[in-house]
This record gives structure tokens, sequence and C-alpha cells, in this order.
């Protein structure tokens, strides 16, 4: 069986299961459950504490897993590899400090910053050649230079709201874009490759909507290059020789746009259906 690491709580826990469940498996329903078995499908779910997954992953415990880009490069594991972007879970970590007091990363050279991802920072640290002292909190990192614990931060950010009410102001470059992603143990398990192909038929599922429209047939080009989908529009005959209906996948981003595009150079009957799954 192939054994899969799932967050069990925090804000990854909750989309990883609604991903897992669309691509067809069977996971847990009593939130307390730790293992579960999905026998039709072949695998063991086990659900983890997220900065642990890459531990376990990347000893060769476990076969898979889903967490975060961050929680995988802080844990620091060598054998645990990022596979695919799952598309969700999307966070930048930045420096912080007193507003005016640090413009580069050089500026933190011998100083104490405050973080609750140690092995992430020091990393990005060692690569920019700038040696400080890291301070591993657990939470409420923006807190850290207020309370006298450090002289900046390093962080996750959003708008930037939450550093600017502690008195803080970001500097320096981006440490990292983080999202969710699956990764795997140093040796491929065999049925890797069968739940990499469905959680991509999700993502594809997430991204796109199948556009049905009718058109005139003399108008096959222009309405092609307005949408011109993955490989190509299908393209079939109506009654009236002089129409075709059209089906093409189109990203669900722009669809309204697309719709209005199709519309003004003729389109009629135009129809947008969510896609559940595919196979690309």
């Amino acid at each position: 069986m192939l054994r899969i690491a799932v967050p069990n709580k925090g804000s990854l826990a909750e989309t990883s299961a609604e991903m897992l469940a669309e691509a067809g498996y069977t996971g847990r329903r009593d939130p307390k459950d730790l293992h579960v078995i999905d026998p039709v499908n072949e695998v063991e779910f086990f659900y983890l504490r997220p900065k642990d997954i890459a531990t376990y992953v990347g000893s060769g415990a476990l076969d898979v897993g889903i967490t975060g880009r961050d929680l995988l490069l802080d844990a620091r594991m060598p054998g645990a590899r990022e596979i695919e972007a799952l598309g969700f879970g999307a966070s930048t970590f930045r420096f912080a400090g007193p507003p005016g007091k640090y413009a580069r990363i050089a500026d933190l050279e011998g100083l104490r910053v405050a973080t609750a991802y140690p092995g992430l920072v020091d990393g990005f640290l060692d690569e920019q050649g700038v040696a400080v002292d890291l301070v591993p909190l657990d939470g409420a990192v923006e807190s850290a230079v207020r309370l006298g614990v450090a002289d900046a931060v390093a962080d996750v950010v959003s708008t930037g709201t939450t550093l600017k009410q502690a008195g803080l102001e970001i500097f320096g470059p981006i440490l990292l874009q983080s999202e969710a992603v699956l990764i795997g143990a140093p040796e491929e398990a065999a049925a890797t490759e069968t739940l990499l192909r469905r959680l991509r038929g999700v993502l594809v599922a997430r991204r796109f909507v199948l556009i049905d429209y009718d058109l005139p047939a003399h108008l096959i080009d222009e309405a092609t290059a307005l949408a011109p989908g993955i490989e190509s529009p299908t393209i079939s005959p109506l009654r009236d020789p002089a129409w075709v209906a059209v089906r093409v996948m189109s990203p669900r981003s722009s669809v309204n746009q697309v719709m209005d595009a199709l519309y003004a150079i003729g389109a009629r009957a135009i129809l947008v259906t969510p896609i559940h799954n595919a196979r690309l």
C-alpha cells in the first residue's frame, strides 16, 4: 500500500483532505483518527503534525506527503524532495524590523533574528553569507522585537498589517514563496505516479472550465484565437451548415472575459460547465 502523510490540523489540513477526496480517495471521517486505510485505492493515510511530515517522508518511513514548501525546507531533511506544487496554501516569507533601522540583509550581521522557521531562515542566510543569532519561537514572532528578545524577525507575510501593528517594517528580499506541495521519500514508491496523476487531474479541474457555444462557421479561426484550449477546440457540425458547435477548455480565472469576447464576434448559446476531474 502507498503510505501517505496528510496534515492533521492547520491551514493545509482541510484543503489537503478535500483535494484527496476529489482525487477519489477515502480519508478519515473522524478528525481524531490518525490512521486510515483506503482498501479500494490501496493507500494508507497517516495524519500528522504538518511540521513533522517532511521528517517522516524524508526518512523513508512514509512514501509521500502533503506539506508546505516552507516546512519542507525548514525540516532540512536530505531525503525529502518536492514532487509537485499543489496550488493552495500560498505564503510569503520576509524580514522585518524597527522602521528605518535596516535596509539590507547584511545589516543583520551578528544580530538576533526571531523566527518560527529556524531551518528555513538559517539556510537562506547561509546562502547570503550573513551570520546571525537565531531565536526560535513557536508563534507570535512579531512581538519578539517589542519584548526585547530579538532585533528583527523573519515570518510569514500576507498584507503586512500584523507586522505594522507590532511596530515593524518589512525590508530586504523575499526569503521564500511557499505553497502546499506533494513531497516524496528518497526511493519513489510504485504507486506514486497514480497519486500524482490524480492530483494533477484535480488541479486541472480547479483551474479550467468547459465552454460550449454555437458559432458561424466562417468565424472559427477568430474564435480559436480567443479560446485556443489545451490542444485545440472540438468542432462539430450543426443541422444548419452555416453554423458549428464548439467545445473548449478555458482558464476559470478569465472565463467571463472569454465569454464576452466570443459573444462580441458572433458566438451564441455560450455555456460554461465545471470540470470535476481530468486526465491530460
